[in-house]
């Protein structure tokens, strides 16, 4: 983490110190984000601000339709041009104005989706003058997060609160290794033995049988030992157990689409909820809103509805006591339409064995007043403590966390947040108090040779390889140094740049290596361009490799390692960027975003970067030296393919 961390405590005297604690924290994050949208948006010009990827400009509007009731806004340039770079992505909250959003009252929206020519967005209504002008959208700040970790919080400091487990959490017992293992209070359920399915591995079955009977677990999944999948079947344990619904989260939108996906495929009834618009199209049927749609109820309320726009447009021509009626009546049918809304929410969240949100979609108002026993969070070391708090604050009796610690922590904006712990997740200090994770020690993701180096230097040997070399042939496009182990560093003295938005770093050279080699896996013929990942640590590098790619090839996936974690691809083109006489590699020294970077590829792992530079960083150097042993580096590679 930083260098602070050893100065962090990992338990706490009193329920109120660790309130103080984290509401400190998340309020310098809400703060420090403000005050930087602010700032940009005051002060950073419309092109350094276009450039940054973090705003558009010259944008006309057209409506393109609904989803669930909300109104679909199609977004493209005046000029009939593509967008160019630009960092929003779907499910990103937006704000719309036609000259500023400083100046004057913003819409606030939701992206939908993107196209390299358009982006379309979700909102509650549809503006005035849509269709004429032209639009900028901005990037905006999520000041609901914040509202909702701080009730979770203060929920820790209520004596009889939603947080049975508080003392435990806050490390106030006297062994917390061995409060963990205790048997979970269900109010009385009886525990009967639960087969667990045959398609989990002796590590994954062991982890899965410890979570059913402790109160509380850790499970650490390395790269592609199968989290996700371990998840999968402890919960459907749980839903067979028919105790409750089940609260399963993630932090992110994409964890846990990958977790609804695999509990409907095994037949679990399981409801998503959160905007649909952040949900994968292909899994839409199942959140709240889609059941809404379809409920049997649904034609009594639209009946209900129409009466009431009736009766609004009856009122417009009424005078004295005859409009005083149509009000009270108007009203009543609002109060019914609510009722009928109610009744049905309640209906399908009752029949749902598993409800799966993110952690702040937990928070919200709709389940106020429902208590889940059981609470399970995959890719939990993503998650800040106050967020992992949030589904753990509805009255969580069992919980599991799913993660792994050796990969990257929390994304955290604030600096002096960061430096204070908020970057520390509850998994991650569960492991300081002396909570013990149960590890998962099969991979089924990469050549073994592209495991070795990880397993080696970040899990002390521990893992074994689910695959053999020839489930994993090196593929065609380029003269790799030992076909038989399919990695290459290719060294380039490129020069490290500032990025014209001055808020990263770029390496032109870098960047061309990539794209050329690249170019040359395609034409090799065992590669499509969905097969192919490039990542680099620098958002300026994303953009800069981006724009040198060929028109034919511009669906291939571009993205900075952090937005990288629980992906995967055949072939991985990693730029390091980093090149300088110092031997300065900034946020690159961090071991976890090594570890990130050096477990995505499942066939081939290519790496570009300045050896001379690389190699004063004391992780890297380890990882040069495997190289070396191994005969891995591509010299012959470093003026052209």
């Amino acid at each position: 983490m930083n260098s602070n961390k050893s100065e962090l405590g990992s338990s706490f005297k009193r329920s109120q110190d660790y309130q103080e604690f984290f509401l400190r924290l998340i309020k310098s994050e809400l703060e420090d984000e403000l005050s930087i949208t602010e700032e940009r948006l005051k002060n950073w010009s419309n092109k350094k601000l276009e450039m940054n990827g973090i705003a558009l400009f010259g944008l006309v509007a057209k409506p393109d339709g609904w989803l669930f009731g909300q109104r679909i806004i199609r977004l493209k340039p005046n000029n009939g041009e593509n967008l160019g770079f630009h960092r929003f992505r779907q499910g990103d909250i937006v704000l719309l104005s036609r000259v500023s959003p400083i100046t004057e009252k913003p819409i606030e929206a939701l992206i939908s989706d993107r196209s390299r020519n358009s982006i379309r967005i979700v909102l509650n209504e549809q503006p005035k003058g849509v269709r004429k002008g032209k639009w900028r959208m901005d990037r905006g700040a999520n000041r609901i997060a914040f509202d909702r970790m701080r009730d979770a919080i203060n929920s820790t400091f209520e004596e009889n609160g939603s947080v049975p487990l508080r003392e435990l959490i806050i490390g106030k017992v006297h062994s917390p290794a061995n409060t963990s293992t205790l048997t979970p209070e269900l109010g009385g359920i009886k525990h009967r033995k639960i087969m667990l399915p045959s398609d989990l591995n002796k590590a994954q079955r062991e982890a899965a049988r410890s979570a059913l009977e402790r109160r509380f677990s850790l499970i650490q999944g390395p790269p592609g030992t199968g989290k996700t999948h371990t998840a999968i079947r402890i919960l459907e344990s749980w839903a067979k157990e028919d105790f409750g619904t089940i609260l399963a989260v993630a932090d992110s939108n994409v964890a846990v689409d990958n977790l609804l996906e695999g509990l409907l495929d095994r037949g679990v009834r399981a409801v998503r909820l959160g905007q649909p618009v952040k949900v994968r199209e292909e899994l839409r049927d199942a959140t709240l809103d889609a059941k809404m749609q379809t409920h049997p109820l649904r034609k009594d309320l639209e009946h209900e509805i129409g009466m009431i726009e009736k009766l609004r447009r009856k009122i417009k021509g009424m005078k004295g006591k005859e409009k005083g009626l149509a009000h009270r009546d108007l009203k009543n049918s609002w109060k019914i339409v609510r009722k009928y809304e109610s009744q049905m929410r309640d209906e399908i969240l009752d029949r749902a064995q598993i409800l799966c949100c993110t952690c702040i979609g937990s928070g919200h108002e709709i389940l106020d007043g429902r208590r889940f026993s059981r609470v399970l969070i995959d890719e939990a070391t993503q998650a800040t403590e106050p967020a992992s708090l949030v589904p753990i604050s509805r009255g969580a009796r069992q919980i599991v966390l799913i993660g792994d610690h050796k990969q990257l922590p929390p994304t955290v904006i604030s600096r002096r947040a960061e430096s204070g712990g908020l970057a520390r997740s509850l998994f991650e200090r569960m492991v300081e108090m002396g909570v013990i994770p149960m590890l998962l020690k099969t991979q089924y993701r990469m050549h073994p040779i592209i495991s070795e180096f990880p397993n080696s230097y970040f899990y002390s040997g521990q893992l074994e390889d689910g695959v053999n070399p020839d489930e994993r042939i090196a593929p065609n496009g380029i003269s790799w140094p030992d076909w038989e182990n399919p990695i290459a560093f290719i060294p380039v003295e490129g020069n490290e740049e500032i990025s014209p938005d001055g808020a990263s770093k770029e390496n032109h050279e870098e960047a061309s290596k990539v794209v050329s080699i690249l170019v040359d896996l395609i034409d090799g013929g065992n590669l499509e361009t969905k097969d192919i990942g490039i990542i680099t640590p620098y958002a300026g590098q994303v953009r800069a490799i981006r724009d040198m790619i060929p028109e034919s090839l511009q669906s291939i996936e571009v993205r900075t390692v952090d937005g990288y974690q629980g992906r995967e691809k055949e072939v991985i083109l990693f730029s390091c960027v980093r090149s300088n006489n110092e031997g300065k590699i900034g946020f690159l020294s961090d071991g976890r975003r090594l570890n990130v970077a050096l477990t995505r590829a499942k066939r081939g792992l290519i790496v570009v970067g300045n050896h001379n530079t690389l190699r004063n960083d004391e992780n890297w150097n380890k990882w040069l030296e495997y190289i070396s042993e191994k005969n891995l580096q591509a010299w012959h590679l470093k003026g052209g393919i």
